[in-house]
């Protein structure tokens, strides 16, 4: 005989033969012949060495303990004291009862929705959060919630969480912005077969959003080689001459000639130009000489014209000169003062023929 103590937070289990033939609580016992006393702390998980069934069968072991059975299909959250504190999966989970206040909540989740009974503070929460999908979707995007490669609606700004479990969920964003895109380094044969690089830009925006992602694959992709075709085809059929002289006339065939498709595609091409003509080095090097020639020209046809409005000025000075003695006489006075400017002393005789005497002078 053997007398043992179970404390308040306790429970013993008086095991025979390897068997559990009685449940002990709070209290002084005494143990018979050939028992064994296995005792439990309440406050530890629970984890005992003995056949649950078995266990479960005494009802002065079900008074013990809390049982949860949770299917494949379900997961069950633990709250203790009313705060969460375990997400329990498929199967079945015993804990002690007695120091705490504990509640489950069993939920199914084959599909895709979370009860609004859960606390959303919980989807960030570890571990709930591994139980959850999130996605995001940004105040200038659209969201396309795809389920098992099904449509299933379109998503606006916000975050979003769906259970985590077997289905295929997927989320394609769209943004609705005006975006850009460049066709660099297009190297295309013209008219006349010189060869040139061209980088090309547009902004477009989508319209559509189910026309441009059910409907087209990558309609990105597709807008871009749409573009390009265009872009290829006009440039192949103008001459260089005439494609440097209608640079910006690209851009207008470019977008009437892609309209339809464009609309197909779900999306709208707001602007579109050349950002670059880049030619080779021999072509480059004679338009430059071409241009040179051409300013030359401009140049020499300038100074002839001021030739002839000099020459032109001079012949009517010299018509009034001619007809007109008295200003002849002041042209002449005009000379004679700037070319005295220049002598330190002249003789003259005093005869009155002193402008007669310094036009000698000079002539001489």
């Amino acid at each position: 005989m053997k007398r043992v103590t179970i404390n308040k937070n306790e429970v013993g289990l008086v095991v025979k033969n390897n068997t559990v033939v009685r449940v002990l609580q709070e209290g002084k016992f005494w143990l018979g012949f050939g028992e064994k006393i296995q005792i439990y702390n309440l406050s530890n998980p629970f984890h005992v060495a003995h056949d649950i069934d078995m266990l479960l069968a005494m009802p002065a072991f079900q008074e013990c303990v809390e049982v949860v059975e949770v299917g494949d299909n379900e997961i069950a959250l633990h709250y203790v004291n009313k705060n969460f504190k375990n997400v329990l999966p498929a199967g079945r989970h015993v804990f002690w009862k007695g120091l705490h206040a504990m509640h489950f909540e069993v939920y199914n989740i084959e599909g895709l929705e979370i009860p609004a009974s859960i606390n959303k503070q919980l989807y960030e929460k570890v571990p709930f959060s591994y139980q959850v999908r999130k996605f995001k979707v940004n105040p200038s995007e659209v969201g396309l919630l795809f389920v098992n490669g099904e449509l299933q609606q379109e998503l606006k700004a916000g975050t979003y969480y769906f259970w985590k479990n077997n289905l295929e969920v997927s989320v394609q964003l769209v943004d609705l912005r005006v975006l850009a895109m460049e066709i660099p380094g297009q190297e295309i044969l013209t008219k006349d077969k010189a060869q040139v690089r061209i980088n090309f830009a547009f902004q477009y925006q989508v319209i559509d959003v189910e026309q441009a992602v059910m409907n087209n694959k990558n309609f990105e992709v597709q807008l871009y080689t749409c573009m390009q075709f265009a872009l290829r085809a006009y440039i192949g059929n103008l001459t260089l001459d005439s494609l440097m002289e209608n640079k910006s006339a690209i851009s207008e065939y470019v977008l009437a000639e892609t309209k339809t498709q464009v609309s197909e595609l779900g999306v709208k091409v707001i602007t579109a130009g050349v950002k670059d003509i880049i030619l080779p080095g021999e072509i480059r090097t004679i338009m430059n000489q071409v241009l040179i020639a051409e300013k030359q020209a401009q140049a020499n046809i300038i100074t002839r014209r001021e030739e002839t409005a000099s020459t032109r000025s001079l012949l009517n000075t010299a018509k009034l000169l001619e007809e007109n003695a008295m200003l002849f006489k002041l042209r002449e006075m005009e000379y004679v003062e700037k070319i005295a400017e220049k002598i330190n002393s002249i003789s003259v005789s005093g005869n009155g023929q002193v402008i007669e005497q310094l036009k000698q002078l000079f002539v001489k």
